[in-house]
């Protein structure tokens, strides 16, 4: 391929279109820099046009964000991924089946806080599943240190939480 940017960006739509959730720009960072098949200003220049040209959304929750394929992009790899080469296809296929769960868990477990206008923080967790809302809780707190620490322990104990909801209201 002549251009390696159209590469790059073939290589990402292929990793989007491979997982049924959203992967964060972090997510699709560590493969790509440490597979080192480009550097971290090229890679930001092909999610950037990836997404002015509708071929990828992107949605900022917190200090992630969170990368998707639109129906254009599937289409796009879907007559173009033949371009890239089994040995990347491999590749990604093998980062999948290693850390699927790990990627979907980081990508499903969504927290973020903001100012209200009444004056206190609220503090919006969500737990996903398959894009389905499993639990979607939010908190008003005085503080916005506190509504930081909610969603930072949201990341570890979300799954203790929703057990707990579960057994307490069925």
């Amino acid at each position: 391929m002549r251009d390696p940017i159209t590469l790059y960006k073939l290589i990402i739509l292929y990793m989007l279109s491979k997982v049924d959730f959203p992967l964060t720009k972090a997510q699709i960072s560590d493969f790509m820099l440490e597979k080192e098949y480009t550097n971290f200003l090229s890679l930001q220049q092909s999610i950037g046009e990836l997404i002015d040209a509708g071929l990828i959304t992107a949605q900022s929750i917190r200090n992630r964000t969170h990368l998707s394929i639109t129906k254009e992009g599937a289409e796009t790899v879907s007559f173009f991924g033949n371009q890239i080469t089994g040995s990347i296809k491999a590749d990604i296929d093998h980062f999948f089946a290693e850390n699927e769960i790990h990627l979907r868990n980081e990508s499903s477990i969504l927290a973020d806080y903001y100012k209200s206008t009444s004056g206190e923080y609220e503090a919006h967790l969500t737990a996903k599943e398959k894009g389905i809302k499993l639990v979607d809780i939010t908190l008003s707190v005085p503080s916005e240190e506190t509504a930081a620490a909610i969603c930072d322990n949201w990341q570890n104990k979300n799954q203790d939480i929703y057990q707990y909801l579960i057994r307490q209201l069925f």
